[in-house]
């Protein structure tokens, strides 16, 4: 099935490009279907690269997408045109009214910062605390995993003495975990932060269970006994150059970093880079759609609790 995202949003083009099957808003106006409705919170400053990357994944789905788009209202995005903000995205004013099926928090490159010193701080607890009563399931992305269990249960981040920086093998801890259903028993997932959450801390908190974890990278996925909290600390949803860009942005301004591992074809930068973590990205988001959300959500979005 398709994913219902606005007609002129760059993404269009993009995923059609690659086969994957969009509808625009007019065209689904027409169609009789209760569609999924999905809230993405994009906080990255490239937010046409971020919202292509997520409609791409919820775009390969038997189920029927509805995409909506917010940003942060008490921050000014540097990066991204006014005119895309006006005519695409929402802010929490719009749709604090409303409720969603489900929702996803992006990371954003602030992790040096204390979560109390970021300017969207107090609109981003306002929101995680929202999506409690208003999302059947939410899932937080990188450094907005880190701001949820910081937020929700007082977890605090730790700053690494070398960036987890590459393409690291996972394995699920939860075997039976149904968000992970189908993986493979090592699975690669790309990585780029530069803080970390302890493991025990994350087990000490009755109600969480870790599903997946490296043992590069430490914990990867936990989430809440019922899917309503979801917390995945690297980037499935990357594009295969997207750590390229950010590899030879740093080189280019002077900054010491690392090849990322696992990553370029004999872990040259001359090479073109591998992407050996897209079919497990999609199985992610298929499993989280299609169990966390559509067998879950009630079918009156308006009785979502």
């Amino acid at each position: 099935m398709p994913i219902k995202i606005p007609n002129d949003l760059p993404a269009v083009k993009t995923l059609e490009n690659e086969n994957i099957f969009t509808m625009t808003e007019t065209r689904a106006i027409t169609q009789d279907i209760r569609t999924l409705r999905i809230l993405l919170l994009n906080l990255m400053p490239k937010k046409i690269e971020t919202e292509t990357q997520f409609a791409r994944l919820l775009g390969n789905s038997p189920l029927q997408v509805e995409l909506e788009l917010m940003h942060t209202q008490s921050h000014k995005s540097k990066n991204t045109d006014k005119s895309h903000l006006l005519a695409f995205y929402k802010v929490f004013d719009d749709v604090k009214m409303r409720k969603y099926d489900g929702m996803i928090i992006t990371g954003a490159p602030v992790e040096h910062m204390a979560f109390e010193e970021v300017e969207y701080w107090d609109e981003l607890c306002e929101i995680m605390e929202w999506s409690k009563t208003h999302v059947t399931s939410t899932l937080h992305i990188c450094w907005a995993a880190q701001a949820a269990l910081y937020y929700h249960y007082g977890i605090g981040k730790h700053k690494l003495g070398k960036k987890y920086f590459g393409i690291y093998p996972h394995t699920a801890d939860y075997k039976n975990s149904i968000l992970f259903r189908g993986f493979d028993d090592v699975f690669m997932v790309p990585q780029s932060r530069h803080t970390t959450v302890y493991r025990k801390d994350v087990e000490r908190v009755q109600g969480l269970k870790i599903l997946a974890s490296s043992k590069e990278t430490g914990v990867y996925a936990a989430s809440t006994h019922n899917g309503k909290q979801i917390y995945i600390t690297g980037h499935p949803e990357y594009d295969t150059c997207t750590l390229s860009d950010e590899y030879f942005r740093d080189l280019d301004k002077g900054l010491d970093i690392d090849v990322p591992v696992n990553y370029f074809r004999d872990d040259d930068p001359a090479n073109k880079p591998v992407n050996t973590w897209r079919a497990h990205a999609n199985l992610l988001y298929s499993n989280w759609l299609n169990y966390f959300v559509y067998q879950t959500t009630p079918y009156d979005i308006e009785t979502i609790e």
